[in-house]
């Protein structure tokens, strides 16, 4: 059985598998309208000579630098040439306010931004004014000097040739336990917190998911990554662990060029939230709404035999028209996907059963799994073999997780973080005895599954005194394909109300009824009474996270003259 490789810390690791792979394909990104990729040994050559550059330019260990980019090639040659340096990156979302980029920099004291585009450059400038100021800029892209900091370009970082022998060395011996990066949360439910995910961390949940994988029989295949690296899903999982199996990594030109991406690149493998799942089923499903009966019939018969075909439940006359189905329905839809694309890992929020099933019916392997950034990210996550859809699966390999008294999961392992920057007490609360305490509710079967319940503090306690969950009632409103987003409040109130955002091309009559449709499904305590329309909660208004997550606390601010018309 093939053992995942033991590496002491991430650099070591990347330029380990750059001498081995050196002619290998690991990275491509578009660029001047065209897709250029990057071997292994070149993306070493380029981040010793990065290292080099950077430390003559007064970068040392333990300084934070922050990294503002979309996903592109330069971002992982920087941050490995950062930690090989020992210093300290601070991956940072390319959507942030200059406000954003004020606390970030005020809280984790860099002195230093790595930034792709002058526009980019531009908001950070802006909250580097906010802040302390910063004393080195380094562009991907040509930048226009700034007057008050001091400019490198990218293309001046690499001109100096290095060989990576000398990097790799000096990288060996840093230690696993010490600081690999800074990763802020979203802001869900606050200010953004700096994680400290220490290079043990990260390596952790590679192995992890290295044993969880291990039955696709991944080989040579090509991931489109369109998530955010600054994310800590995507920047372990896209980032390191991926490359470490010899995944060529292709960086998507973002979500609105994502259905073209994929039938230019032709992606095996992907990882995705459950928002880009719903969106694309509700297009499929658009598109067979328009078709004629017998359409409709054939495609319902394939998504049933195909689901059947996952759960290992195929009787005689489903094996036999199962191989026409596939010809006839399934090739059809993934055709849109590329054609070969096989199985994707879903993580970052709830993902409805029905949306699951969906895609396991068109002949996807779907892994659900769950994380926190504070566990580097990964904590569990459902085999590819034995997919429960209902579950976000099993702790990954050298996880430990238990259920408290009070609901709330608990996990301990290697993957825990080290810490909040500078939140003693912050890191007391929720790091304690070893356990870190996820702040979700939870339960554990009896073949070791996780099914995640609700937030904690998302639960909504009626005036009667009843516990209600919001998510699972959110996620049923927008299992409906006439509905997009949906809020759900209610704390101290008799029952419920919602905020919808309706699909585009559905009336207000229609989203009324899928309300009716779904209330039918709930106890009487769950339902519905009252709802309202409003406008799309986006990363423009500040009410959706980079990551696609809604930001209940300041969606229920935005709308509360409206919540309150609902007496809500």
């Amino acid at each position: 059985m093939q053992v995942y490789p033991v590496w002491p810390n991430l650099p070591s690791m990347m330029l380990g598998l750059a001498h081995q792979w050196p002619d290998k394909p690991m990275l491509r990104g578009f660029h001047d309208g065209a897709w250029v990729g990057l071997t292994w040994g070149m993306f070493a050559r380029q981040a010793a000579s990065a290292a080099i550059a950077l430390r003559a330019a007064g970068i040392s260990a333990g300084d934070r630098v922050v990294i503002v980019s979309e996903n592109r090639p330069e971002y992982v040659v920087a941050e490995t040439a950062l930690m090989a340096i020992r210093a300290v990156p601070v991956p940072t979302y390319a959507t942030n306010t200059p406000a954003d980029h004020a606390h970030i920099l005020r809280d984790s004291g860099a002195r230093v931004a790595i930034v792709s585009t002058q526009a980019l450059a531009a908001r950070v400038l802006e909250g580097a004014r906010e802040a302390a100021g910063l004393d080195l800029l380094v562009g991907f892209d040509r930048l226009d000097p700034p007057t008050d900091t001091r400019l490198l370009s990218w293309a001046a970082l690499l001109a100096e040739p290095a060989t990576p022998e000398a990097l790799a060395a000096e990288a060996a011996i840093i230690p696993t336990g010490s600081l690999a990066c800074l990763i802020y949360t979203s802001g869900t439910g606050g200010m953004p917190k700096g994680v400290m995910l220490s290079h043990r961390s990260i390596l952790s949940n590679c192995r992890g998911a290295f044993d969880l994988v291990r039955p696709l029989g991944l080989k040579d295949e090509v991931y489109l990554s369109f998530l955010p690296l600054s994310h800590s899903y995507e920047h372990t999982v896209g980032q390191f662990f991926l490359p470490s199996i010899g995944t060529e990594i292709v960086y998507s030109r973002g979500v609105e060029h994502l259905s073209a991406d994929m039938l230019a690149v032709r992606p095996t493998i992907m990882t995705t939230v459950p928002r880009i799942l719903d969106v694309i089923r509700a297009r499929i499903m658009a598109q067979v709404n328009r078709q004629k009966p017998w359409q409709r019939q054939l495609f319902a018969l394939a998504l049933s035999v195909g689901e059947r075909r996952a759960t290992g439940r195929l009787g005689l006359h489903h094996r036999v028209i199962d191989p026409l189905l596939q010809r006839l329905v399934r090739a059809r839809v993934l055709a849109r996907f590329g054609g070969r694309f096989f199985a994707a890992m879903s993580g970052g929020a709830r993902l409805e059963p029905e949306t699951g099933r969906f895609f396991m019916g068109l002949g996807l392997t779907i892994m659900q799994g769950y994380g926190q950034t504070e566990a580097g990210p990964v904590i569990s996550a459902n085999p590819p073999d034995r997919v429960r859809i209902d579950t976000v699966g099993r702790p990954l390999a050298g996880v430990e997780l238990r259920i408290a008294e009070d609901g709330e999961i608990l996990v301990r392992g290697d993957l825990v973080m080290d810490g909040y920057w500078n939140q003693l007490q912050a890191t007391g609360e929720v790091v304690r005895d070893g356990w870190l305490h996820t702040g979700d509710i939870g339960e554990i079967d009896a073949d070791n599954y996780l099914r995640i319940t609700d937030r904690k503090k998302d639960m909504i306690v009626l005036s009667g005194g009843e516990n209600v969950s919001p998510a699972r009632i959110e996620g049923l409103l927008t299992s409906e394909p006439q509905i997009a987003q949906a809020v759900v409040v209610g704390e101290g109130r008799s029952g419920l109300s919602a905020l919808l955002v309706a699909s585009e091309g559905f009336t207000e009559a229609e989203v009324s009824a899928a309300v009716i449709r779904v209330n039918k499904r709930l106890s009487v305590t769950e339902r519905i009474r009252r709802h309202a329309l409003v406008d799309a909660f986006t990363l423009e208004n500040g009410l959706l996270t980079p990551t696609q997550k809604i930001r209940r606390r300041l969606v229920i601010q935005a709308h509360a003259a409206i919540l309150e018309g609902l007496g809500a």
